[in-house]
């Protein structure tokens, strides 16, 4: 063995043996944060529907295909087509474009500075292996910007930015127990 070599054995060693602890567990673990029982191995997540007032038309695809591709892709669990392990379920119930911060403009007429979009959505999360951790929850994410700009352009970014935080709040309600 070279020295170089036996450098790096003492850290080689320490990520084996990591990997044999964490493996011996009763509760898996991912470097995403998931906690999961090895008892759960399939996830099934319905399509969400927009219930909400106002229709962003590919909300419900994007929403729905971002929480297959995070569980998926994050929890190592395999999508069921019907019912699974773990089974999300709900519907888009708001979408929302308020006023945030009111200015007076120097002809003493109020404006909006900034502006917010709110996506609200109501989630029905049942775990199959251990019904204390069921719940169902209204989830709320925002995007501010500035008024000089309209909902158009900035409304592709806003949704995408929305999605992500309540796909990660729902990861992290149902498999991360924050």
């Amino acid at each position: 063995m070279t020295k170089q070599t036996i450098r790096y054995l003492p850290v080689f060693a320490a990520i084996v043996m990591l990997s044999v602890i964490l493996n011996s567990c009763k509760i898996g673990y991912s470097f995403s944060g998931a906690s999961i029982s090895p008892a759960v191995k399939t996830v099934f997540i319905d399509y969400f529907a927009n219930r909400a007032r106002v229709i962003n038309p590919t909300l419900s695809q994007s929403f729905s295909e971002k929480m297959k591709d995070k569980f998926v892709n994050e929890t190592g669990l395999s999508m069921d087509r019907d019912q699974g392990d773990l089974e999300f379920s709900g519907e888009i119930t708001g979408y929302d474009v308020r006023p945030l911060s009111i200015q007076q403009s120097s002809q003493g007429q109020d404006f909006a500075s900034m502006n917010r979009l709110t996506v609200t959505v109501k989630v029905v999360f049942t775990n199959n292996k251990d019904h204390q951790q069921d719940f169902n929850t209204t989830f709320s994410a925002y995007y501010d910007w500035e008024s000089t700009r309209s909902l158009n352009d900035v409304e592709n970014t806003a949704v995408d930015v929305i999605v992500e935080q309540l796909v990660d709040d729902i990861f992290n309600k149902s498999v991360a127990n924050w």
